[in-house]
Formats: structure tokens, sequence, C-alpha cells
């Protein structure tokens, strides 16, 4: 299938895992704004160094220079079918610019109620020794390894529910943007992963 897919969705909804699914299944690379960033600073692109102009002064990177990065990735060889957007866009005037170039062709939207994504987030815990994570909820680990775990300080219902408000704010109105063109594909996220990546796989081989 020609033209890219953006994964949409709020925190905490298992975009990350279901990214992977999608990449196997399209051949389309995953696109991060974030690795793009780091990316082209550590390279000293022109480009690069205009982002790291705004980041080391505390600002965030404006958009035509995201634009930029992302203009000059689709133009690299495992592009030439479009690719995955990870995170972009954020806002409508993102998707907007976006639109200018490339052909998104489809958005597949994770949808998982907030109280569900604090339950998943509040909950998260990490062996420190192995990386894995757990759920205390829905992924208990190993009694004798729990005396281990930690939690990231970030992990906690204030601040994920500030992140849901920015996200209901700023990026959920795209679901209504890219609906109205005929290019959203809702998919329930609440299910187990299995689950959430059947209906995405589905979602994608009948694109």
């Amino acid at each position: 299938m020609a033209g890219s897919i953006v994964l949409f969705g709020p925190p905490g909804a298992g975009k990350g895992t279901q990214a992977t699914r999608i990449v196997e299944l399209t051949g389309k690379p995953q696109v991060s704004t974030g690795d793009m960033l780091r990316a082209a600073v550590s390279a000293g692109t022109e480009l690069g160094i205009e982002a790291k102009g705004y980041m080391d002064s505390g600002h965030l990177v404006p958009d035509q220079v995201i634009i930029g990065l992302i203009e000059e990735r689709l133009m690299e060889p495992d592009a030439t079918n479009g690719v995955l957007f990870d995170g972009f866009p954020r806002t409508v005037p993102q998707a907007e610019a976006l639109a200018s170039i490339t052909q998104v062709s489809a958005v597949i939207s994770i949808e998982v109620p907030d109280g569900d994504i604090v339950d998943r987030i509040v909950g998260r815990r990490m062996d420190p020794d192995t990386g894995d994570i757990y759920n205390i909820s829905f992924k208990p680990p190993p009694p004798e390894i729990e005396h281990r775990l930690i939690q990231r300080k970030d992990d906690t219902e204030e601040t994920v529910r500030n992140r849901l408000e920015t996200y209901h704010e700023q990026t959920e109105p795209l679901g209504s943007w890219y609906g109205s063109r005929g290019l959203l594909i809702p998919v329930d996220g609440c299910g187990t992963i299995a689950e959430v990546g059947d209906a995405v796989t589905s979602a994608v081989i009948n694109l």
C-alpha cells in the first residue's frame, strides 16, 4: 500500500507495541520525531543545528523544522512507499503541514478510556535488573522480585491526568480532522496485547 500511516492514540494506549506489528505487516519504517531530532543533531545537519538551538534554550522545536526533517526522511530509499508515523502529528496544524508533503493513507486510532490509561501507567513497575515491565493489576511480577521493582517518577496519577488533559485539548481533535477525510480507523485498545494486535492486523490488511 502506497502512502504513509499515522498511529494515533492517548499516552499509554500501547502504540509502541502495535507500531512494531504494523512495521512487520507493511514494511514501512517507523518514524519518530524524537529519533529524527536526535539523529539530525548528532549528524550536525543544517536542520539539526537549528533544532539544537531551540532545544538548548528550552523551547519547543517549531513545526516547520520538524516538517523539514520529515521531508528529508521521506527522501530516503526505505520510505519509497511511505512510513509509519508514531507520535506525529500531535495537532491539526501539524497534520495540515504533513498533508502538504506526503500522502497519509490511513490513521489507526487505538482508543482507550482515561480510567484504563491511568490504571495502566500508575500500576506500571520496572525491574531494574532485567528491564522487564510489569503491572501490579494486569501483569503482576513474580513475588521473589517485588522488592526490587521501581516506579518511574512521572508514573503518578496527577502526571498521567495532566498528560491526558493535554492530549484531549491538543491531539484528540485530530481524530475528527482525519475522520472527516475518511482516513480514521478506530481500534478498541482495551483488550489484551494479542487481541489489540489482531484488531490492528485486520485494519492494516484491509487497507
